[in-house]
This record gives C-alpha cells, sequence and structure tokens, in this order.
C-alpha cells in the first residue's frame, strides 16, 4: 500500500516524493523508540491481564481434551 501510495505521488510531484523516499529511513528511525515503548506497554497490559485473570484459571481447572 506504501508503495503505491508513493507511486500515486511520483505520478503527481516527483520532487516531493523524492523528499519523502529521502526522509522515510530518517522517519522511521525517529519513530522506532515509541514502537519500543508501545510493545512494552503493551506486554505490560497483558501481564496485568494475565495476574487479574488468574485465579479465574485455576479455579476453573484444566481443559477437558
Amino acid at each position: 500500500m506504501k508503495l503505491v501510495l508513493w507511486i500515486v505521488l511520483l505520478l503527481v510531484c516527483w520532487p516531493l516524493a523524492l523528499v519523502v523516499l529521502v526522509m522515510y529511513p530518517f522517519l522511521w528511525l525517529l519513530l522506532l523508540p515509541f514502537r519500543v515503548v508501545g510493545v512494552t506497554v503493551d506486554a505490560m497490559f497483558d501481564l496485568f491481564k494475565t495476574l487479574l485473570f488468574l485465579p479465574a484459571r485455576i479455579l476453573r481447572g484444566p481443559k477437558p481434551r
């Protein structure tokens, strides 16, 4: 999808498309710490959810096969 949008931009305004092509790696590097923080927060919420539902899973017992 990104490639298709870039090709459309290239057809409409090629200088802007070249600027986007050059700036994309820098933007990706700039946003990388936010992705790491997002993964960490998501893992913390999963851990919290697991700890919250642990008593219910223990009381339910093993799943029948």
